[in-house]
Formats: structure tokens, sequence, C-alpha cells
């Protein structure tokens, strides 16, 4: 992807991130728990830093740790032998050198694919080495490497073909004891575009943060009745920034919830969707937003120091 030069027409406005929600709502007032991870917009590494390496990949991930992104966003599907691997699609065709829906092959099978060495193919501008070869992770393994020095967006993805998904999911969490909301409320996300996937998240666990992803086909109106249906169990909403504008961020982050669009790659965006007061963003380029932040922040000193 050819970027645009970075930051450029970075204007002086001030943005402003609302730091608390309240509002009790029908499962545990959710907002009143989680609100205080938006006290600033977070950078939401998808499938890892995964301009510059495999997607779904410990280098895609540990490229994004590096940067200090604040969530590392991992896709989920499941083994036919109940593994939780992180992949976007529900076949290992476009991703490694196999063939195959995900539900039809072991861990083991999946295991002795090479997950890197189509990166490489697709972007020699950026091929390493050490990329070939690379192994789809295990969600276990992901958790074991990183544990609790690291936040997790997690998506439950085509949760239909997999009954357990939520169950192994919270599980995991569990026993990784990342759900601790008393301490650390937001370390774990979960995201899904099934409504039923994130209430049996919720079923089994009511400390953990849920966004709904929404696919729209026009462009976005939150309408009072969609609004007080996501309130009912999530703390915010996922879309396509494309299809949203600033009176649509206003109107949802003015009734207490979360707005996390995707996949935000160019820095003209960034800026534009951080002036509307989004609460964060996706993003394959983690870099580039951090970026964008920075200069944000810089300018927001400046005003002040102008307007005194």
């Amino acid at each position: 992807m050819k970027m645009k030069k970075m930051l450029a027409g970075a204007g002086l406005a001030c943005v402003v991130y609302a730091g608390s929600f309240s509002g009790a709502i029908a499962h545990g007032d959710q907002q009143g728990k989680h609100g205080k991870q938006q006290d600033k917009a977070v950078t939401i590494a998808h499938r890892g830093l995964s301009a510059y390496a495999p997607e779904h990949t410990m280098a895609s991930y540990q490229l994004a740790k590096n940067l200090n992104a604040d969530y590392l966003e991992i896709d989920l599907q499941m083994t036919k032998d109940g593994k939780l691997i992180a992949m976007h699609d529900t076949t290992v065709n476009r991703t490694t050198d196999g063939k195959g829906q995900v539900k039809d092959l072991t861990l083991k099978e999946i295991k002795q694919l090479d997950a890197g060495s189509w990166f490489n193919q697709k972007n020699p501008d950026r091929a390493k080495a050490k990329y070939e070869g690379l192994e789809v992770p295990t969600l276990e393994e992901i958790f074991k490497k990183f544990g609790k020095n690291a936040n997790y967006y997690i998506e439950t993805k085509s949760p239909s073909l997999y009954p357990e998904m939520e169950n192994e999911l919270v599980r995991l969490i569990e026993k990784y004891k990342l759900a601790d909301s008393k301490n650390h409320p937001n370390r774990v996300v979960i995201q899904s575009f099934s409504k039923e996937s994130l209430l049996n998240i919720h079923e089994l666990n009511p400390e953990l943060p849920l966004v709904q992803l929404i696919s729209y086909k026009n462009p976005a109106v939150a309408t009072d009745a969609e609004i007080a249906e996501l309130k009912s169990y999530a703390v915010g909403a996922g879309m396509n920034y494309r299809m949203i504008d600033e009176a649509y961020v206003k109107k949802m982050r003015d009734a207490g919830l979360w707005v996390h669009p995707y996949t935000v790659n160019d820095p003209a965006d960034m800026q534009k969707l951080l002036d509307w007061g989004v609460n964060g963003m996706f993003t394959d380029y983690a870099d580039v937003l951090k970026k964008v932040l920075k200069q944000q922040k810089e300018n927001n000193k400046k005003y002040e120091r102008i307007h005194q």
C-alpha cells in the first residue's frame, strides 16, 4: 500500500476523549465497569503488525508489542480437535501453504503448515527470511508468550461453526487470569459480528467487555432503538470507518458507547476519525497510528498554550 505523506495537514483542533462513562445496563453496568479504558484513543494492532509481518503469527504480534500497541487483535478459528488458533479465514488456503477447512484439520496438521512464506511472496519489499516456515499459533501460545504484559482484542470468527468456541475461549482467559476486572478491567475485549456469541460469552463471564461488530451496507445511522439494544449487552461497537460520519460518532459517544472503526491505514483517515472523537481504531500500521496520536497530542498542547 502506498502511504500518503505522514500527518499532512494536521490541524490544531483540540480533541478531548471522555475518560469515564456511566449508566447501568441490563447485563451488569458494563460502561461503569469498563469505561476507564477510553481516557485515550487506543491503537488496536489488526492481526498484529500485519503490514510488516505475516498476519496472526508470533512475529506479527511481537512487532506490535514492541511498538507498545494498546491491543493485539486476534481472530479465532477452531481445529478439528478443539484448539483455538489465530486465523482470520475459515480455511488455511490464503495464509498458509495448505488447503482445507480449519474445522476439518487437527492442530498437529495445521502446525505442519508454513504460515509465513506467502507474506514474502506478496510483499517482496518487506520479505524476511525468518518469516519462512512460521507456524500458526494457538491462542494459548499467545497467552503464554505475552501473558499480562499485553492487552488482547479477540474476535470469535464464524462461531456457528464451532459450538465450543466460547467455552474454550473463556476457559483460557480464566486459566491465564486475564479477566481481572478489579485491577485491569480491559485487558481482554471480546468482539464479534454474532450477538449470540457475545451473549454466550457474557453468560460464561460477565466481567468481559463486549464489542458488537456491525456490517453496514449503507452509510451508518445510529437509531435510539439500536443504541439501547447495544447498551443492553455491549460496551461499544466496531464498524467499517468508511460507513460512518461525525454525527454517528457523536451520537454513539454521547450514549456512552466505545467507537472502534476498522481497518484504518491512511494517516489522513486516522486524523479525521480522531477529530470526530472515536475511541481508537484497528490498523495494520500501528506505527503510523502511534505517530498520528503523538502529533495530535502535541497539537493539543499547542492549542492549550495558545488559549490559556
